[in-house]
């Protein structure tokens, strides 16, 4: 299962180079928010995409019509198939998304205009995105794929699960190509549940640091092309990189509290091992989901330190949500296609943040500078949720895709 193209949308900016830089910098694009009133919030601060380029308007016809969530993915999507050197219409193709919120921004627009706390006519045309699915679909218009459209909704593992669904219908020979990934827009409902629940730091997010106090939420879209290297071979295309195999598995244990030892994330990671063929000695790199709050922080330390055994404490970590935030049912789409990044520059990002490592975790976290990768290295690519849903993927480099 290779990849073959990839299109990102972040805080960084619409497209995988400013991503792509981002990451490099070791710097974070978490800031003060401007999509809606912060005031009465414990934080201020978000991985808020910045308004889009012209040219990125003026490609998609209906975008005027779409909601954000919807506009981050066809952009993202546009840009992995130009990427990929791919014409989907007549192709056995299907999308394959991960989300949470879809048009949620939207529909507290509409509300707050019917109830008149916003200024405005409540157009009911802003309710149109409202069901989860919307991203999704929206794609599979937009790029006429006339394939299976599944949408995900794990919390914060759906990006993740959505790309191991890309995965398993393409081995079953359900379709050829997939456009797999997901997207989320910022809106109210989770930036105010996150703040009620105390999870959220007002500095930014800083994963694994010792003094880190919660999650930054995000937004914006991550899309992978997979293909089966036959088919990929077939057309002539370049791969860049390949996707080894897959886990999930469930920490039956708290509604929002992960597993305290790590159960459910350590057996997420062993099935994925197990589902590539490979063994922890042969991983290079982890891209955690790091989404820096305390109890989840010391969860996935525990996990990785049972799956990993002796080398745990000195195989590479980073975290991308350090850098764009948190975009919750997006964020293993995105973190898929940063790892990929990492395989193309040949390094591991560095994890944004300030203050010492957390001593008691025992992680080699990558800072301050990308650290090199080895040709041919494999990587492991961790989705934890609330619930206790857990997805992990296992990508590797291809030869000289950079």
């Amino acid at each position: 299962m290779v990849v073959t193209g990839c299109g990102a949308v972040s805080a960084w900016g619409w497209g995988v180079e400013p991503l792509r830089q981002g990451l490099r910098s070791g710097r974070s694009a978490i800031r003060p928010t401007t999509v809606f009133d912060t005031r009465g919030q414990r934080t201020r601060v978000a991985g808020e995409v910045p308004p889009p380029p012209v040219a990125v308007v003026q490609r998609i016809a209906e975008w005027a019509q779409l909601a954000m969530a919807d506009r981050f993915a066809l952009a993202a999507a546009d840009e992995a198939v130009e990427r990929a050197d791919l014409a989907l219409v007549g192709r056995l193709a299907g999308t394959f998304f991960g989300g949470s919120t879809a048009g949620m921004l939207e529909c507290e627009r509409y509300l707050g205009r019917l109830t008149g706390a916003l200024a405005g006519h409540p157009r009911l045309a802003l309710l149109a995105s409202q069901q989860i699915n919307g991203p999704g679909d929206a794609v599979a218009r937009h790029l006429e794929v006339t394939g299976p459209t599944y949408t995900v909704s794990s919390a914060c593992a759906s990006g993740g699960l959505a790309i191991a669904a890309a995965v398993e219908s393409i081995r079953r020979g359900e379709v050829e190509v997939a456009v797999a990934g997901g997207a989320d827009s910022l809106c109210l409902l989770t930036y105010s549940g996150f703040n009620s629940l105390r999870s959220v730091d007002p500095e930014g997010c800083r994963p694994f640091r010792a003094d880190r106090a919660g999650l930054s939420i995000g937004e914006g879209a991550g899309i992978l092309i997979l293909e089966s290297l036959a088919g990929a071979n077939a057309r002539g295309a370049s791969p860049l990189a390949e996707i080894l195999g897959w886990g999930s598995s469930c920490d039956a244990h708290h509604m929002t509290a992960p597993h305290p030892e790590g159960d459910g994330a350590a057996a997420a990671i062993t099935r994925a091992l197990g589902d590539a063929g490979i063994s922890p000695d042969q991983v290079a790199f982890i891209n955690a989901h790091g989404t820096g709050t305390p109890h989840n922080d010391v969860s996935e330390a525990r996990a990785i330190e049972r799956v990993f055994g002796a080398r745990w404490s000195r195989v590479p970590v980073t975290a991308t949500k350090a850098s764009v935030g948190h975009l919750l049912g997006c964020s293993g789409a995105i973190e898929a296609v940063a790892t990929v990044l990492a395989f193309l520059d040949g390094a591991v990002q560095p994890t944004p943040g300030h203050g010492p490592v957390d001593p008691s975790l025992g992680l080699d976290l990558v800072l301050d500078e990308p650290r090199r990768l080895a040709p041919g290295s494999v990587a492991v690519s961790t989705s934890f949720a609330f619930g206790g849903a857990n997805a992990a993927l296992v990508l590797a480099a291809w030869g000289d895709a950079a």
